[in-house]
């Protein structure tokens, strides 16, 4: 006997398309925890409209004049990374030449924060297994530090900690509801291991001497972002100093956004969840049962 190929078909694909919509429906609808967790993510149609912002310290002649080379990346599916310059010039600069080290410069290029699970394996009767966790809110997704000297010659521990200068001045704050109470000597590591991690990502860089003044008034810098870094809002802070003193602050905005198909494939998973999953789930059930009629065959019985 043979079964027609269509009828076994229409079968499977109906079959498909109710288990989608039902698997699709429950995934897609957040309880009510996790949306009070986890919130859509920010729209920014218009993100020209950003205006660099500085900040002076009182009394302070000096005033910093910065840009980055691109402040809008588009990101494709050959991406495999861009480097970012840092330029600008100093006003009534009183530095007598590109040598003489009168000013400091720190350049800050940070990304948007997100929300980290670090977990501690153990030897547990001969089998690795997770023993441990910490959930860190607010941890960059890149941040890079550029600056003519080592931080620690450059500004005092506090000031480095006020404006969360260095990888160990980075405000790792642990979220509520932890597993389990730990000790302030395991969050450390914890936050240590979680660093240690970015950093072998490429993701935290720490470059002393990467900075440089091109001329009495003009300094430059460059910033690798690496293949695997997370589009969206850059914040690049630069920081002016003399003799650990704070003169002034600037800061501008880049973006890296998804361009082509990639960002209309992004927009439509958040704007419409169900029937994206259920999209997905058709699709390949229909190139299943495509693959199946050209090499398959019918069978008799």
């Amino acid at each position: 006997m043979h079964m027609p190929t269509w009828r076994a078909c229409v079968r499977l694909l109906t079959a498909a398309v109710l288990i989608a919509v039902a698997a699709s429906i429950f995934v897609a609808l957040p309880s009510t925890a996790q949306r009070r967790r986890s919130p859509a993510p920010e729209r920014r149609e218009l993100p020209e409209l950003y205006e660099p912002t500085r900040k002076q310290q009182p009394g302070v002649k000096e005033s910093l004049e910065a840009d980055v080379s691109a402040r809008n990346v588009r990101v494709g599916p050959g991406f495999s990374g861009v480097e970012i310059v840092v330029f600008g010039a100093i006003d009534n600069s009183q530095q007598p030449s590109p040598e003489s080290g009168y000013y400091d410069l720190i350049i800050v290029l940070e990304g948007v924060p997100r929300r980290v699970v670090a977990r501690h394996r153990s030897n547990v009767a001969g089998m690795w297994v997770n023993t441990s966790s910490v959930t860190f809110e607010n941890v960059p997704t890149f941040y890079a530090i550029a600056s003519t000297r080592p931080l620690d010659e450059i500004a005092s521990d506090d000031l480095r900690t006020l404006y969360r200068i260095g990888l160990r001045h980075l405000r790792l704050v642990p979220a509520f509801a932890q597993e389990r109470a730990l000790s302030r000597q395991d969050l450390d590591e914890f936050r240590e291991a979680v660093a240690r991690l970015k950093q072998r990502a490429g993701l935290f860089i720490q470059a002393p001497f990467a900075a440089r003044f091109t001329g009495k008034n003009l300094f430059s810098s460059t910033v690798r972002l690496p293949a695997n870094v997370t589009v969206g809002p850059f914040d690049t802070r630069i920081y002016l100093f003399h003799e650990q003193k704070l003169l002034s602050e600037f800061t501008v905005r880049l973006y890296l956004e998804r361009e082509g198909i990639e960002r209309y494939l992004y927009a439509f998973a958040f704007d419409y969840p169900a029937l994206y999953g259920l999209s997905v789930v058709v699709v390949a059930a229909a190139v299943g049962l495509i693959a199946a009629r050209l090499f398959g065959g019918d069978r008799a019985q």
